[in-house]
This record gives structure tokens, sequence and C-alpha cells, in this order.
């Protein structure tokens, strides 16, 4: 394909695009369909739908299932945040970030469908396959954030990031729906039981990802520099390209103060969404062979408010600013967390999902664009900078999830976790406020 140039409208869609080819991965996987089925596989419940057994045995350890699955994601987020800022600095010295972006991409996939053969009496390598998949989909998520200031001037990038955030919520829904109606209507499509089309929506998760990807990798750039080339030192130089990008960090005005806020509250973030569909399971009274329809109906909510809330967030920010509204949506999260911590019927988990939702959107946007508002117009180097970005992000998913897991463990609930969950959006309000403040100074 020709080069387009920055600003490029075909360019910035394009790059968009690629939240419709992955934002299945975390809606198939970490959200929907995936918990449901390791609940199936892990979790003992009586006629009334009550679990009476959660614990799962595994490499000679009895462990709680939701700490279980907690632990593994943790441990991906650690290696993840170990490899990112390394990846983005060699990225930016060799110029051909793309490369990086499609080898998680195409890792992401196929470990998506190797949770095809995921069973209880495979549970090693079902949970290696989860490992992979959630290396895959965050790894090439540090590359291609790091597109955003590239294809984007700084006046288009709060658009083009709900742009992007909002084909993900469409197309992750759209497969879900086809992957819902093989599962529902199993006897239809000759099938013996739910079991076989489970498995293959991740198989179609793999294939989706994939397939879609290659219209965002037709228009794409290769990378910002050119005719560098590779030597022995790449490892080195990829530090280096750490090192300068940390040193520019720092002695940028609202670098580091925002990347601090962002540590803080998305650590909640993350966490809940990781969590969601694990509470939903344990934590909420379905009537019996209700839950997973109920959990289902949720998460398409969530999916579907939160294109209102992704947009609706850059108009406000346009108007009111990103700091104001971002401060203004983590008040908001605190408000759910306080009412999710009492909730126990379905129409109570509705109502959170759908302010999850309408908050979730606007804060991933929003956080996204507004990070890339901080890199300077001319900077070449963006998956360096984006790498620290990833990196915060990560580090605090490791921090709530272990946390999470943790808690489970020793309460046998993480309806108690919510409460730790509150301290860190407030945290990450003091912080914005205070930013903001620097800001008027």
């Amino acid at each position: 394909m020709n080069s387009l140039k920055k600003g490029h409208q075909k360019l910035i869609y394009a790059w968009a695009f690629y939240d419709w080819a992955n934002s299945v991965y975390p809606l198939v996987i970490s959200s929907a369909i995936f918990p449901i089925y390791y609940g199936a596989l892990t979790l003992v419940k009586n006629d009334q739908g009550i679990v009476v057994n959660d614990t799962v045995h595994f490499l000679g350890y009895s462990l709680n299932n939701d700490a279980l699955i907690s632990y593994v994601t943790g441990l991906a987020f650690i290696l993840i945040s170990v490899l990112s800022p390394l990846l983005g600095g060699m990225a930016d010295y060799i110029g051909n970030k793309k490369n990086f972006m499609k080898f998680f991409n195409y890792l992401g996939a196929t470990a998506c469908m190797g949770l095809f053969w995921f069973s209880i009496d495979n549970l090693w390598f079902g949970l290696i396959c989860y490992f992979f998949g959630l290396v895959g989909f965050w790894g090439s998520i540090v590359f291609y954030n790091s597109y955003l200031p590239d294809i984007a001037f700084r006046d288009q990038q709060d658009k083009a990031s709900a742009k992007g955030f909002s084909l993900g919520y469409i197309g992750s829904v759209i497969l879900l729906l086809i992957c819902l109606v093989l599962i529902l209507f199993y006897d239809t499509f000759g099938f013996e039981s739910e079991s076989l089309p489970t498995r293959l929506s991740f198989i179609l998760t793999g294939i989706w990802w994939i397939g879609f990807s290659q219209y965002t990798y037709a228009y794409l750039p290769k990378g910002n520099r050119k005719g560098k080339a590779r030597t022995k030192d790449l490892i080195l130089n990829g530090f280096r390209e750490l090192k300068t990008t940390y040193k520019k960090i720092k002695s940028s005005f609202g670098f580091e103060p925002y990347l601090q806020a962002f540590f803080v509250y998305s650590m909640a973030v993350q966490t809940i969404m990781l969590i969601a569909t694990y509470f939903g399971v344990g934590e909420i009274q379905w009537a019996e062979g209700g839950s997973t329809t109920g959990l289902i109906v949720s998460i398409l909510l969530i999916q579907l408010v939160a294109i209102v809330g992704a947009n609706a967030a850059s108009k406000l920010a346009g108007k009111f600013g990103n700091i104001n509204i971002l401060i203004a949506i983590n008040l908001i999260w605190i408000g759910i967390c306080i009412y999710a911590f009492f909730i126990t019927q379905p129409l109570q988990f509705y109502i959170t999902a759908f302010f999850v939702g309408l908050v979730m959107g606007g804060i991933q946007s929003l956080s996204r664009s507004t990070y890339s508002k901080y890199i300077p117009e001319d900077e070449k180097d963006t998956a360096s900078f984006f790498s620290f970005y990833e990196v915060t992000e990560k580090i605090g998913i490791v921090i709530g999830m272990f946390m999470y897991g943790f808690i489970a463990q020793v309460t046998g609930s993480i309806r108690n976790a919510i409460l730790f969950l509150i301290l860190f959006f407030a945290g990450g309000i003091f912080l914005l406020f205070r930013l903001k403040m620097k800001i008027k100074t």
C-alpha cells in the first residue's frame, strides 16, 4: 500500500481498526466465555446454584480457583512488564515496530486457539495458553498504542483513540453474538453439548484477531527510522533507547506526574475489568441455570454502553480538559465500587454493569490519548514512550490481581477486595488534582 501522511483519515481508521481485530480477546477470553467456561470446569455448585467447592488441585497444591487464575494473570503481566521497555527500545532502534506488533499479535491469537484443548484433566496446558494469550495481547498493545502520535496530530488524538475503542467494542460484540448463537443453539448446529461450540469460540477468536489485523498492517508504516542496520549490540542499543526516553520523561513537564496518577487509578480499573465476570459467577445469586445468560447480558451491556462512554469522554475533554474529565470519571468509579460491595441480586449486577461500561470506555480512551499528548510532536521514538505507559499499567495490574487473589484465598470471597480498589481511585484523584494545580501554576 502507498504510505499515507500523518493525519490522513484513512490511516487513522486503519490504525483504529486494530481495536476491532484485537478486542475480541479481552471480551471473549478475559471477560465472557472463557471465565464462564473456567468456572464450569473448576466450581462445584449445589442444586440452588450455590458454590460448595471452589478448590483446584494444581502442581501438588490446593488453590482457590479465583486465586489460581489471578496468579497466572499476574505472572503474565510481570513478564510483559519486563519485556515491554526493552522491546520498545529495540523496536525504536531498528525502526520496525510493526514486526514486533505482528509477533505478539500472532502469539496471542495462536494461544487463544490452543484453549480449544483446555480441560480439567489438561489444566496445565490450558493455563499456559491463557498465559501466552495475555502476553500476546498486551505485548501487541504496546506497539499499537505507540502509533497514535505517529498517525494523528495532537488535536486528532482524543477522537482517534475513541474511534479505536468504539470499533473494538462493536467488533467484539459481533463475534461474541456469533459465539453465543453457536453455544445456546448447539443442537440446531448438530453439536451434542455446549462444550464443543464453547471451545470453538476460542478458535474463532484467534482467527478473527489475525484476519482483521491484516487491514491495519496494510497501512501502518514500518517504523520511524529508515536504513539503520541491525547490529550485534541490538539489546544494548535497546537499553540505550530506553534510557534516553526515561530522561525525556523525567525532564518533560507533566509526564511523570501523569504516569503516577495513571498507575494508581489504572490499578483499580484493570483489576475490575479482569475480575468482573468471576465476581458475577461467585457472588451473585442467579436463578438456577441463569448465571450464564445473565453474565453474557451484563457483558454485552458493558460493551455497548462503553461506546457511548468513549465518545462522550472525548467530546467532554475537548470542552472541559482531559484532566478534569479523568477526575470526574474516577469519582464515578468510587461510587460504583461502594454500590458493588453490597450487591447480591442479578438486577443490581445489571445496574453496576451499565455504569461500569459508561466509565470504562471513557477512562480507557481518554487515558491513552492524554498520555499521547505529552509526547513531543516531533518525537520519533514513540514505542519507547508507550512502553513506559504500558509497564505502568501492567505493574498496577500485577499488584491489583495479586491483591485480589490473596484476599480471595484468605477470606474466601473477592467482595472485600472492592474496598481496597476504592483507595486506588481516591489516590488517582488526588494525583490528578495535584497535576491540575501544577498546570495552572
